[in-house]
């Protein structure tokens, strides 16, 4: 199958070289033309626009920053609708929302393309080894042909049904992460006030109920200084406030989810939409006084997941679990 690559960002380009990297005939784009560079010199193509890639391959795959930024590769008059034919798949691999996926999903369909949305979950470290989960949403057909080029990127793959189904979960989970992050830079800071070691703090959270995910990678990062994620506070906003409009469109009143967009809009305008999402425990450590760092703790995160070469992909489809 040869496949098409659009957005060559944090997790774009490390989902992309592991397409590369398993074999498939690649063809790359980005706007940043140096971020294709790396691809380009390993034998990947080139594609001029959106609707050249989309003429010269069997499966285009976005992975963009925004609904708005994936609509315009989309819709152009050099878009990627102009280029698709029968018998083609578009995956769009961005976090959108559910029913701007379903719009231009229908606008595939109508083309005699099939569209899928399968978003990854588990952060840029992952997606670099082929660990990174990705949830699936698409007709069964059309997940069992793309599942080859979405093993290559991923060891847990789930088909969600539907689609736009993969991206209600999608933002569901970063929902769930987000609200995870500012509890956890609550607990370290009032650990810290309480005068409380921070190496002995992050190893009772982690062997208790209390642990979780982000605890695990974001608290290191956290407390070795780096703050680095991959994942920025802009990216928050803009996926929490999507999580939002689809519990709107549901009937369902809530609670937190506005209260996270409003601490992370605050964190925004005091260190700006592109710092890394773990800074925002900023705002606690300069009202206390105090910095959030646990001395001797290791500079790399380290991560427990083994590498995905020579372990199994773990397949689950939406029958399954229904």
């Amino acid at each position: 199958m040869k496949v098409g690559f659009i957005g060559l960002g944090n997790v774009g380009g490390k989902l992309a070289g592991s397409v590369q990297r398993n074999g498939f005939a690649l063809t790359v784009r980005d706007l940043d033309r140096g971020a294709a560079q790396p691809f380009l010199d390993e034998g990947a193509a080139w594609a001029d626009s959106p609707r050249e890639m989309a003429q010269a391959v069997d499966m285009v795959i976005t992975c963009l920053p925004s609904p708005a930024a994936s609509a315009a590769v989309m819709e152009a008059e050099d878009g990627v609708l102009a280029g698709l034919g029968a018998g083609k798949i578009w995956a769009e691999m961005s976090t959108t929302d559910e029913a701007e996926v379903k719009r231009l999903g229908a606008k595939v369909s109508a083309i005699g393309a099939a569209p899928m949305d399968c978003p990854v979950s588990g952060g840029c470290h992952r997606a670099a080894t082929g660990n990174i989960s990705i949830f699936a949403g698409c007709e069964r057909s059309t997940f069992e042909r793309a599942l080859p080029v979405i093993k290559a990127m991923g060891r847990r793959i789930l088909h969600t049904g539907p689609l736009g189904s993969a991206s209600v979960l999608k933002v569901l989970t970063n929902y769930l992460a987000t609200a995870n992050l500012v509890s956890l830079a609550e607990a370290l800071v009032t650990a810290k006030m309480a005068g409380m070691d921070l190496n002995t703090t992050y190893e009772a959270i982690r062997i208790s109920s209390g642990n979780s995910f982000v605890h695990e990678t974001e608290g290191q990062v956290i407390l070795n200084g780096s703050r680095d994620i991959n994942f920025t506070m802009g990216l928050v906003v803009k996926d929490i406030s999507i999580f939002n409009a689809v519990a709107e469109r549901a009937g369902v009143p809530l609670e937190l989810a506005p209260l996270l967009v409003e601490i992370f809009k605050d964190g925004e305008v005091r260190y700006g939409a592109s710092a890394w999402s773990p800074n925002i425990i900023r705002r606690l450590e300069e009202v206390c006084g105090v910095d959030i760092l646990a001395p001797g703790f290791p500079a790399e995160m380290v991560d427990d997941e083994p590498e995905a070469p020579g372990y199994e992909v773990t397949v689950q489809h939406a029958e399954a679990n229904s």
